[in-house]
């Protein structure tokens, strides 16, 4: 570790910004990352995985200091609730530290914060959970199964009782599971006016490890970097990170040469550029997100990827554009959701969303669909999609959407590889799930207008 920057101090300013700020934590560990560029790889490394693991393991190592603890960590001080929190997630999960090390290095952090009188609680708790922690009990699956799942795997209790009921346990166990996983970066490789070998070239160049991923030939998995933006592939805009779930979108869309596309959500633009990508130059892609923060985003991965046919606006979907009625070929409605299909990424939106606030997305996400109904042209092609599971945003929005407007499903199987279609797909759409598709979980309707 460097002497003049100390990662858990980096840590434990994330954590605050998320935990006591409402900070999403994608965005505040990328915001230190950049200001830390200079920090070597292993400090960064060793920033991330703390960050991010203490954040997934949370409702388990809340659970676990608990019981241990003399205050409940719901009544502590935000900044010893943290920094406990990531002592108990090195203790536990990082064994290449020692856990008197932990412990030390968590007393300084107290002390430097001004906590000099509770510096002996810390050390006290982490110690003692250090001494007992084979001893550590969790709920019993047969007494209370969905407590059991919910800190086992550290999701909240009402998100694993309404995938219970429309998965099965057997299959939210096996999402829950695979949002945890570590996974490599899914990155979708440029095809008009790049080689695709010689892009792979470069990445294998700089040491970049790279794996074919499932269903589409120009999706890769890359791992054993630093620092993405470093990439010449990625400097040059010959990569865009994106999950491959993403990129079915521009496949089921499937836009010809001279499309005018309207994407209605566009930041931080990957769908865009994909599309555009697609159409070799030709046409327009009218880009539009609600702030100028979103489209300075849009026109960077532009200007990156030399993309000549997409046209960023600030635009908020949720109001009607007189101007676009029935003037696009397609439009791509890839709406504001609750975002429990990439948890794995962005992980503290499952402490984030609520029952309630997914009831307001979806009174949200339909007043997009009731706008962009009338920007289709008659024969046009409406893609609705989310990176979320669960009937409500998704299905049961599209049930009302064709219930309501001149739209029909259309098949998605002629879009698709064999290994995803299914009678969903033939009906016109598709819900990937993580743990069985080896994707975020996602969601992508196919609709034609009358």
């Amino acid at each position: 570790m460097t002497s003049t920057v100390n990662p858990r101090e980096i840590v434990l300013d994330i954590l605050l910004e998320v935990n006591r700020d409402g900070e999403y934590s994608h965005i505040a560990i990328r915001r230190a990352l950049d200001k830390y560029q200079f920090l070597p790889k292993q400090d960064r490394a060793f920033i991330t995985r703390v960050t991010e693991g203490t954040i997934e393991n949370m409702i388990q190592i809340d659970y676990i200091i608990d019981q241990f603890s003399s205050v409940k960590v719901s009544k502590m001080k935000p900044v010893i609730q943290n920094i406990l929190r990531s002592g108990v997630y090195q203790i536990k999960d990082m064994n290449s530290i020692p856990n008197s090390a932990v412990c030390n290095e968590a007393v300084k952090l107290a002390q430097k914060r001004g906590f000099y009188s509770l510096k002996g609680f810390v050390n006290g708790v982490l110690r003692t959970i250090d001494r007992k922690l084979d001893a550590i009990s969790i709920p019993n699956r047969e007494d209370n199964p969905n407590l059991y799942l919910s800190v086992l795997y550290s999701m909240p209790m009402w998100i694993i009782e309404k995938w219970n009921a429309q998965f099965g346990t057997e299959t939210t166990e096996k999402i829950i599971r695979d949002l945890l996983e570590d996974k490599p970066t899914c990155v979708r490789v440029k095809q008009y006016r790049t080689n695709q070998e010689f892009v792979l070239g470069t990445l294998k160049a700089q040491g970049v490890s790279i794996k074919p991923s499932p269903y589409l030939d120009y999706a890769f998995y890359i791992s054993n970097y630093n620092y993405l933006p470093a990439l010449e592939a990625f400097i040059q805009g010959n990569i865009q990170p994106q999950d491959v779930s993403s990129m079915l979108v521009a496949e089921i869309a499937n836009p010809k040469k001279g499309d005018y596309i309207i994407d209605l959500c566009a930041a931080p633009g990957g769908k865009s550029l994909h599309v555009a990508d697609k159409m070799q130059g030709f046409g327009t892609v009218d880009a539009r997100d609600l702030t100028e923060y979103k489209v300075s985003m849009i026109q960077e991965n532009i200007k990156r990827a030399d993309i000549i046919n997409i046209r960023p606006s600030v635009k908020d979907a949720t109001i009607f554009d007189e101007m676009s009625v029935e003037k696009a070929d397609i439009v791509l409605a890839d709406v504001p959701c609750s975002g429990l299909g990439v948890i794995g990424k962005k992980t503290d939106i499952k402490y984030k969303i609520t029952q309630d606030k997914q009831d307001e997305l979806v009174i949200l996400q339909r007043k997009i669909l009731h706008n962009a109904a009338s920007y289709v042209k008659p024969g046009g092609v409406l893609i609705y999609s989310t990176c979320t599971i669960g009937r409500e945003e998704n299905q049961d929005n599209i049930e009302w959407f064709t219930d309501n407007y001149s739209f029909e499903l259309e098949s998605l199987d002629p879009y698709l590889c064999e290994d995803l279609r299914s009678e969903t797909t033939a009906r016109g759409y598709l819900q990937l799930l993580p743990g069985i598709h080896g994707t975020d979980g996602f969601f992508l309707a196919r609709l034609r207008r009358k």
